[in-house]
């Protein structure tokens, strides 16, 4: 397994069990079923909602963008913020508004 995914892994402890699966050369981030991050590049990236994307995006952080075709596409996924990998108690916050955003796009119909 990726070295980067088994540091996830141990990074999400307090937020509870994750698993992650390979898709598109990177890896989708579940908790409970639902895919609430993923890792391209070894990059993380967290599933936002309307207010989240703008907050992450007032922080200097990316959505994760793809080439399909001659179109670029921006997703729904915003890179994580540099402090989850020194602060526990940070990486459960993000995983949970993460978790949280996953969950209102599921109701929502949207992926």
């Amino acid at each position: 397994m990726n070295e980067f995914i088994v540091h996830l892994t141990e990074l999400f402890t307090d937020f509870g069990p994750i698993r992650s699966r390979r898709m598109f050369g990177g890896y989708g981030i579940y908790h409970n079923e639902l895919m609430f991050g993923l890792v391209a590049d070894d990059v993380l990236f967290l599933k936002t909602d309307k207010a989240l994307a703008h907050e992450m995006s007032e922080m200097g952080l990316e959505p994760f963008r793809f080439q399909k075709g001659d179109t670029l596409v921006t997703t729904s996924y915003y890179e994580a913020p540099p402090s989850i990998y020194d602060d526990d108690d940070d990486a459960t916050r993000w995983a949970q508004r993460a978790y949280a955003a996953a969950i209102a796009a599921k109701g929502a119909g949207n992926r």
